[in-house]
């Protein structure tokens, strides 16, 4: 039998989720719940045969109702996903998975306890760019990681409940988490409040990690340049991964820096620059949100853990609550606690 989806929120994230399981022949999207008529009338006309309601209790406790798929803003997140877990569904949830940390482990514990599939939607996982510089971090080309640097900018788009950091920056710490392998110990953040007097619109975040590298995330809603670019450098080469780049998403450069073994003065240091070619690898590209969904659908199926599971989403949650705690203390160094 199919597997029967239903999606809460038809407003920004949700039409995407709706369009993707729709198109997937081994699942039917049945439901659809929304607080809007008009946004519910026009995934009507787009898909005639989609339920839709104004309440959601009618679609968790719908028992045709196989699975729930929670795209609504970051603070309904919790109350929606864990009521669809006590009725027994499996639940798929936009990033970031809660708004607390306390939150997150309520669901993973619930997910856990009745057995059923918690996944988050930490897109980029999904992307050939992403999957295909995990495979070269692995593969040791570039040898050992020493920093990672990503920018995320764009003009808009502002949300009323969670700053910059909670809005963008979960796609580069799941890249840096999923990709590099490298796993943070401390997180600072420093923020700009610019067009609101309570909500950072800009932002720095800095990780420092166990074996020593470091990473540094740059957010922004008020860049007039849409970037979208993460820079990997290691020991032997370095990789460039613009995901905005439509002909070459991945560069992997055969440049690194050599220092000398030992020296006494800084007349004596003297570092040895290596410049070589630039590889870009043919990528197999497929878009993100339909492996994404596919993936969820056949952990339902296999009772396989997801690539991006409840627990994964609950280390982006301690991670963010960190940003959160630094921006308080004006920037301080935060310990991150796994």
């Amino acid at each position: 039998m199919s597997i029967r989806i239903g999606v809460v929120g038809a407003g920004y994230w949700g039409p995407n989720i709706i369009r993707n399981f729709y198109q997937i022949p081994t699942c039917e999207m049945a439901m659809c719940c929304d607080m809007d008529e008009k946004r519910l009338a026009h995934m009507k006309t787009l898909y005639p045969k989609v339920e839709t309601t104004t309440d959601y209790d009618s679609m968790v406790n719908n028992p045709s109702i196989d699975a729930i798929a929670v795209c609504t803003h970051v603070s309904a997140h919790h109350p929606l996903a864990k009521k669809a877990l006590e009725a027994g569904k499996h639940v798929l949830i936009e990033k970031p998975m809660t708004a607390k940390v306390s939150e997150a482990e309520e669901l993973v514990a619930l997910a856990k306890a009745n057995g059923k599939v918690l996944m988050v939607d930490h897109t980029f996982e999904y992307t050939a760019g992403v999957n295909k510089t995990k495979e070269v971090i692995e593969s040791g080309l570039l040898g050992d990681v020493l920093y990672v640097h990503c920018s995320r900018l764009n003009l808009g788009i502002f949300q009323r409940d969670i700053n910059v950091v909670w809005d963008l920056a979960p796609h580069d710490l799941s890249i840096i988490l999923y990709a590099t392998g490298l796993k943070p110990k401390t997180i600072r953040t420093v923020g700009m409040k610019l067009m609101h007097p309570k909500v950072e619109d800009a932002a720095f975040v800095t990780l420092k990690c166990a074996n020593g590298a470091s990473a540094v995330i740059h957010v922004s809603w008020v860049d007039p340049l849409k970037i979208r670019k993460v820079s990997v450098v290691g020991t032997k080469q370095m990789l460039v991964y613009d995901d905005l780049d439509p002909l070459s998403k991945i560069q992997i450069h055969d440049k690194a820096v050599d220092n000398p073994p030992h020296y006494d003065t800084f007349g004596e240091f003297l570092c040895s620059y290596r410049y070589g070619d630039i590889n870009m690898p043919r990528l197999k590209e497929a878009e993100p949100l339909s492996v994404m969904c596919r993936h969820f659908l056949e952990c339902i199926e296999t009772g396989a853990t997801p690539r991006s599971d409840g627990e994964s989403g609950l280390r982006m949650v301690k991670l963010l609550a960190a940003s959160d705690a630094s921006l308080a203390a004006n920037g301080m160094e935060i310990e991150v606690n796994f």
